[in-house]
């Protein structure tokens, strides 16, 4: 366990003035300092109480109450930092709880930095740092899938795959490095063999953590959807109705929209982080082309591409212009104003969208929207998720160390295929160990630990 040498403390719930408010303390010198500004109701030595018991009281400023609380005493280990800990329920108000933060940074404690009370548990070896960002994802959740996969993630689903992982590569190159140091006595013709299923397998476990790890990041997330279609087709009213409010201007000028509008909508379960943008067509307008190079930059990035179509109007060569940027990408397309007469091609356009989903809608009649709903997701979520058996991987840096673990692997594998010696395996195999351990925060680096926990938030 490292032991750190500070006492922190800081206000662990929101800041505003509320019902209550809890002032966390961490650390050796916790008890000594409730000790001196806590009056309990029945005298005792609050040094020296039972742990994980509470006690009801006053917080004094010398002679002067400053607040009736509740006062939980934690003795370490048995607690969220392994650490000595005491939590102050005050009254909510926003003047008393830094009131008597004062007093308990006053009296032997320092302000605790964003995360850093989950930085010593994680320090401290009570979660790894997989755990530790799953703390942030219970946090952040937005929906059932977010919450339920950080939970997941917090019990240790994550940490229990990589360490199985980790155990296996570490008896091979423990094996290898001991039959070069002692070849007389451990055999390894044919070890290469032996070898190589166990690789493979290794690398088929993260293989399957990193195909889904798309799905993990927009459970997450959300589905990063963007809106695309020549001007006055009905993106921004398409955006409107989902919000129930007229967030994007809609008028009968083409070009209205010049630059993205980004809003954040659940619909059911179902997060779609929105972005309407500039119709594209060609234009000799420098700031509406600005706006169209931007929507064509916002299409290489989505999960989803929402096209839409004007049924009242001909196809033109913006459209197909449209349709081309689209076709490797996940796509649904809204043929819109069916309220209209219809002048668009019909199977022209289903020609050109092949197994592209295309939805009749009449967005000013709130017509179609139910489907285009349903198609999305069935789209993202074709299946019940069961996560008691199902691990997702939901953030940037454990895919990035997973997909150097993979590449490292295939390294090893191509050894072996090509007959190298088994110095060469180890190198390899040695790398994807070590990726490994940057996902659960074995071989992290201080600079990246402290850039991580400062994404919490205070008291947290």
């Amino acid at each position: 366990m490292i032991h750190q040498t500070e006492t922190i403390a800081a206000i662990a719930t929101a800041m505003n003035n509320s019902g209550i408010g809890i002032i966390r303390i961490s650390g050796a010198d916790a008890f000594s300092i409730i000790h001196k500004i806590f009056r309990p109701a029945k005298e005792k030595d609050m040094q020296q109480v039972s742990s994980h018991t509470v006690h009801y009281g006053i917080i004094m400023d010398g002679d002067r109450i400053v607040d009736e609380v509740l006062v939980l005493i934690m003795k370490g280990p048995h607690t969220y930092t392994r650490e000595d800990t005491v939590e102050i329920d005050c009254h909510g108000g926003m003047y008393v709880l830094n009131k008597t933060l004062e007093l308990v940074l006053k009296n032997g404690a320092r302000a605790a930095e964003p995360g850093e009370f989950t930085k010593r548990a994680f320090l401290n070896g009570r979660i790894d740092l997989s755990q530790a960002e799953a703390v942030i994802d219970v946090i952040n959740a937005e929906n059932d899938f977010a919450l339920k996969s950080a939970v997941t993630q917090l019990k240790g689903s994550v940490s229990e795959k990589i360490r199985k992982e980790r155990e296996v590569l570490l008896e091979q190159i423990a094996y290898i490095e001991a039959a070069l140091d002692d070849p007389e006595h451990i055999e390894m013709d044919g070890y290469g063999d032996t070898l190589l299923p166990i690789l493979q397998e290794c690398r088929a476990d993260i293989e399957a953590l990193l195909a889904n790890a798309d799905d993990g990041r927009i459970l997450k997330e959300g589905i990063k959807t963007v809106i695309l279609g020549k001007p006055n087709v009905g993106k921004s009213s398409l955006l409107n109705a989902l919000l129930g409010q007229d967030r994007a201007i809609v008028t009968e000028i083409a070009g209205t929209t010049r630059d993205a509008l980004e809003e954040s909508l659940r619909l059911n379960d179902v997060v779609l982080n929105m972005i309407d943008t500039a119709g594209i067509r060609s234009t000799e307008d420098v700031i509406e082309k600005i706006g169209v190079d931007k929507a064509k930059e916002y299409a290489k990035e989505a999960d989803l591409i929402v096209f839409v179509a004007d049924a009242s109007r001909p196809l033109d060569e913006n459209d197909r212009e449209i349709i081309s940027i689209i076709r490797d990408k996940k796509v649904i397309a809204l043929l819109n104003k069916q309220d209209l007469e219809e002048a668009a091609d019909r199977e022209e356009l289903k020609a050109l969208l092949g197994e592209i989903p295309l939805i009749e809608t009449s967005i000013v009649e709130n017509v179609g929207l139910d489907t285009f709903v349903k198609t999305i997701r069935e789209m993202f979520y074709r299946k019940e998720i069961n996560f008691n058996d199902q691990v997702y991987i939901t953030n940037a840096r454990q895919k990035s160390a997973l997909a150097a673990a993979e590449a490292a692997l295939d390294k090893a594998v191509d050894s072996i295929a090509a007959g190298m010696s088994e110095d060469f395996f180890t190198i390899d195999m040695m790398d994807a160990y070590t990726q490994l351990g940057l996902v659960i925060g074995e071989t992290v680096e201080d600079d990246l630990a402290d850039e991580i926990f400062s994404r919490f938030c205070m008291g947290k």
